[in-house]
């Protein structure tokens, strides 16, 4: 029985930059090929500076790369136009970064539904309530739902952002160091929440960490050295 097509494939990737002065190009990613199956989790870890961040903003179409291709449920990313792209991005991938980037004059609920605003199907913003609320209250925020950022602790605030990347069911959900703004306590209680929520909703989790404690709950690890993936130990 053949096995089923990745969600998400990378295929020789490599990025470069300008050095700065006019030096020549910096090479941050060299030819990265990575197969990521639906409903995988994920850890890609590394030390400073090794391109993590830009692996995912490449993976979730935030950037592109100098040369080869990234596929997303078969559809090659490449051959999308900047419109395209975030319409896709929009529909297929949620996003969970170390500073939550909540409104801070919208309510949580408000904060939730921000990305349905564009979306162009009207039976999904039509049920999206309910679903903004039944995440919310899943994840301990159901009587927070009225309050705003300010009010909420660091780790309410990143709950928050987890269900906002949530809410338009996304088959990706990036996570780039999400627990990095975070005491000790309230990162595993996230990390925990994570790894239950790619189980329930099927959703295909990548997350980019320094944190070993926080990779070592996914069910794979890669390390990213000298512009290159290499499965850990």
């Amino acid at each position: 029985m053949p096995l089923p097509a990745p969600l998400l494939k990378l295929a020789d990737v490599t990025k470069r930059y300008d050095a700065p002065g006019g030096s020549g190009a910096l090479t941050v990613l060299n030819g990265v090929s990575l197969d990521v199956s639906t409903g995988e989790s994920l850890a890609i870890v590394g030390p400073s500076g090794s391109g993590k961040s830009t692996l995912l903003q490449i993976m979730g179409t935030l950037d592109r790369p100098t040369s080869g291709s990234v596929m997303l449920d078969g559809q090659d990313l490449g051959a999308l136009d900047e419109s395209q792209l975030a319409a896709a991005r929009n529909r297929q991938i949620g996003f969970v970064f170390q500073a939550h980037y909540l409104l801070p004059q919208c309510t949580v609920l408000e904060n939730v539904l921000v990305p349905t605003l564009a979306s162009r199907e009207g039976a999904a913003r039509a049920g999206a309530g309910d679903r903004a609320q039944h995440l919310l209250e899943r994840v301990g925020l159901g009587g927070r739902v009225s309050h705003r950022p300010g009010e909420l602790s660091g780790g309410e605030r990143q709950r928050v952002a987890v269900v906002r990347a949530l809410i338009n069911q996304p088959q990706l959900l990036l996570a780039d160091e999400p627990t990095g703004s975070l005491d000790g306590a309230s990162a595993l209680e996230l990390g925990q929440l994570l790894i239950e929520l790619n189980r329930e909703e099927g959703v295909t989790l990548v997350v980019v960490t320094h944190a070993l404690d926080l990779a070592r709950r996914m069910g794979r690890i890669l390390e990213l050295k000298g512009g290159r993936l290499a499965q850990t130990h």
